[in-house]
């Protein structure tokens, strides 16, 4: 391998993801390095990670995200906002970071950290590792109790809206009911009126008759006879 300048930036650049996965190693703290003789580690998903340099020094938290293609680490609780307001993790370079607890919940990490250390310190690392991984189940199952009990909000909310809304499609039809029934009333009564205008009562008709009685044909014809006599 060359070691000229140029060529060595050229293959970190274009170097696999195998390769990278190393250039993602952080410094031990001491007691992880007296622990398990070796001065680094690649960094993982869960490793408790202290920062040492830049905007957020002191800091002491999980990584949430590794980005293998553009090398660097995401932490919980590193954030900075964009101009438009908007809030993204802080990507940080693993050379300012330092390791103070890992994850042992990987065997394969397992077997890496176990090469060349006593038994004493296996079977610690074995301890710790089913100590995360009871961890990590409480963690998933407050989790799912957390979304059960998110989910039965939304189920029951979403209930109480239907139901509100079945209520005020019934309240809409019987208003449509009463407005009809309203109009069918209305024009009841306009008909009603119409033909009471256009016809008599029967009592003005048997007042009517009563006054104006029928005259007899025989008293006419003596009236006329008398009349022509006198004459």
């Amino acid at each position: 391998m060359s070691k000229q300048p140029r060529k060595q930036r050229r293959f970190r650049y274009s170097a696999p993801l195998h390769v990278r996965r190393k250039y993602l190693s952080a410094h031990l703290a001491e007691e992880l390095l007296l622990k398990y003789n070796r001065r680094s580690f690649p960094l993982a998903k869960g490793d408790t990670v202290k920062v040492m340099r830049g905007e957020f020094k002191d800091h002491v938290e999980k990584i949430a995200k590794v980005n293998l293609k553009k090398s660097f680490v995401e932490i919980e609780g590193a954030i900075m906002t964009k101009a438009d307001g908007k809030k993204i993790a802080k990507p940080i370079h693993p050379s300012n970071l330092l390791i103070t607890k890992l994850n042992l919940t990987d065997p394969a990490r397992r077997a890496r950290l176990e090469r060349g250390v006593p038994e004493e310190v296996k079977k610690e690392i074995e301890k710790e590792a089913k100590e995360q991984l009871k961890e990590i189940e409480e963690e998933q199952k407050r989790i799912e109790e957390e979304r059960k009990i998110a989910e039965e909000a939304t189920a029951e909310e979403q209930k109480v809206e239907e139901t509100s809304a079945e209520e005020e499609v019934v309240e809409v039809k019987k208003e449509q009911v009463k407005e009809e029934k309203d109009g069918k009333k209305a024009v009841k009564k306009t008909a009603n009126k119409k033909t009471s205008a256009g016809k008599t009562p029967a009592s003005k008709r048997e007042v009517q008759q009563k006054k104006a009685p029928k005259k007899k044909t025989g008293d006419n014809k003596k009236v006329k006879k008398e009349d022509k006599e006198n004459a």
